[in-house]
Order: C-alpha cells, then sequence, then structure tokens
C-alpha cells in the first residue's frame, strides 16, 4: 500500500515522496508494523478553509475521511487528497506547506500523532 510522505527537504521546503506500507502474513490476513501513536484526533473543516504556509505541528498521519483537500509546497507542487487518503505529515520544520479546502463541503479527517 502506497501513502504520500510531506517532508522537509534540505532547501528547508516541504517536499512529497511517496512511502509503501509493508504488509506481513498473519493467519489470513495482512498486517503492517505497528507504530507507537499518542492519541487520535477528529476534525472538521469547512469548505472555506485555507491555511497560508505552516509546517506539521508534530509527526502524525492525517486520513481523509470525507470532502477533499489540496496540499502545496513551496516549489507550487499541489496534492489533492479524498476520502480514504492518507499522508504521513512530517515537515515539521521549514517553511511548511498551504492547506485548502476544495469543492464545496466540509472536510473530515483524522490526525493521529506519532510518539
Amino acid at each position: 500500500m502506497k501513502i504520500i510522505r510531506l517532508y522537509t527537504g534540505t532547501d528547508n521546503e516541504s517536499h512529497f515522496e511517496e512511502k509503501e506500507v509493508d504488509f506481513k502474513l498473519s493467519g489470513d490476513t495482512e498486517v503492517s508494523a505497528t507504530e507507537p501513536a499518542t492519541g487520535i484526533i477528529f476534525r472538521q473543516a469547512p469548505a472555506t478553509h485555507l491555511s497560508d504556509f505552516h509546517p506539521a505541528p508534530r509527526r502524525q498521519y492525517v486520513i481523509t475521511l470525507s470532502g477533499q483537500v489540496e496540499i502545496e509546497t513551496g516549489d507550487g507542487t499541489v496534492k489533492r487528497f479524498g476520502p480514504g487518503d492518507v499522508m504521513l505529515a512530517d515537515d515539521t520544520t521549514g517553511h511548511g506547506h498551504i492547506t485548502r479546502v476544495v469543492g464545496n463541503q466540509p472536510r473530515i479527517y483524522v490526525m493521529i500523532p506519532l510518539k
């Protein structure tokens, strides 16, 4: 399974990369390794939500449940995330990224802070 990682490069700008989540057979299902987390946060952002350049407040998984969001990096690269998409926000330093809800419905999402 592929997810998108948002990270800070040596240029102090945020960048995207694909990250593979590895699975191992466990009985008749496949599971990933456990990653220590500190909790779970549910959020809802209105259709008009825009957050200008900011780094992630902590390393965290962000999973969109409904609605759509665009994440834009300093070089103008934009990725759109919708229901079921998983992003690892790992750009906790540097210039950061822009978060913009798109479409006419609010975005509901889950944040899972990592230890």
